[in-house]
């Protein structure tokens, strides 16, 4: 059984699926699909009623109530090798398509990259608070797995993520052995390892004195232990072995305020990891691929000289 529901602002269009098999072939507007789990995912918790897609204010174009976490396919006309993982933020209460991710995914994939965009499961929805981590080390693993098909090379996949969903990406770049769920498939023969990591104005710490974030939240409650905090902190897990990495922000963000970036990108360089932070003066939150007129408008092209000098991008 497929469900679908379509909403089209200015003449774009998010088309969302729900399907029952491992691959679902689309018309030729809407990317194909690929389901992350066999039958139940892992975890426990669970939705009522069907996806939600927000028609109105701040969360216009973004996605809830997600039963079926799966990932959306870009693939580009003429294929560089190699590929992302991007992960729209929201603070793990929904999923920001229309303004972070889907506009993100459709650029990498004008550059060449094939993309994957992620459609996690959310602990607002009722499930684990883990559940969204399981799905993004699963993406990881399946598109590794299946680089061959996609004409991608498994050294070059990398993650790109907003807020929320950089808290995400960067977890999956920090921790990718993190025994999340039990699993013997093919796919769970290779490592969920990002080979490097975009994050844009992402959520690092759930410490003081940046614990004022939903996402720390909806991960770890109101009133958490400070193992908790430290656990799920991304500035707790930096090694020398993290994947090159860099960071967007912007100085006037309120709601991830600049100093999550500064201490991630510190403790990256002190632990002798590679690491690039771009500070941009204002911008905000939640700005995407930026508008013309905005300095933080930059960001790709910055992005794209910093994968041409780690030659992931040619």
């Amino acid at each position: 059984m497929m469900q679908r529901r379509t909403l089209i602002r200015a003449g774009a269009a998010l088309t969302l699926l729900a399907g029952a098999m491992p691959i679902v072939p689309l018309a030729a507007a809407t990317p194909e699909e690929i389901l992350l789990w066999p039958g139940v995912p892992p975890g426990n918790g669970g939705v009522t009623g069907p996806e939600k897609l927000g028609e109105a204010g701040a969360g216009f174009g973004a996605l809830s109530n997600i039963a079926t976490p799966r990932m959306r396919v870009y693939r580009p006309a003429v294929p560089n090798g190699a590929a992302v993982l991007v992960a729209g933020g929201g603070g793990y209460f929904r999923i920001q398509l229309w303004k972070e991710s889907t506009p993100a995914a459709q650029w990498l994939q004008a550059q060449g990259f094939t993309v994957f965009e992620l459609l996690y499961r959310l602990p607002n929805d009722g499930w684990d608070a883990s559940a969204p981590f399981m799905d993004a080390q699963r993406a990881m693993k399946i598109i590794r797995s299946r680089a061959g098909e996609f004409a991608v090379d498994p050294a070059k996949i990398g993650v790109m993520g907003f807020s929320a969903g950089g808290h995400l990406a960067g977890f999956t770049a920090l921790q990718p052995k993190r025994a999340l769920y039990a699993g013997s498939d093919a796919y769970e023969k290779v490592s969920a390892r990002p080979d490097f990591a975009v994050l844009l104005f992402p959520v690092v710490t759930l410490r003081k004195p940046y614990d004022t974030t939903r996402t720390r939240r909806e991960i770890i409650g109101e009133k958490p232990s400070a193992k908790a905090e430290a656990d799920w902190s991304l500035d707790t897990h930096v090694s020398k072995d993290a994947p090159p990495t860099i960071i967007f922000a912007a100085a006037d963000d309120t709601t991830t305020p600049p100093g999550h970036g500064i201490l991630l990108f510190e403790k990256l360089t002190a632990a002798g990891a590679s690491a690039e932070l771009h500070m941009f003066r204002d911008g905000g939150h939640g700005w995407g691929l930026g508008k013309p007129d905005q300095v933080i408008s930059q960001w790709p092209t910055l992005f794209t000289h910093w994968a041409q000098s780690l030659e992931i991008q040619k």
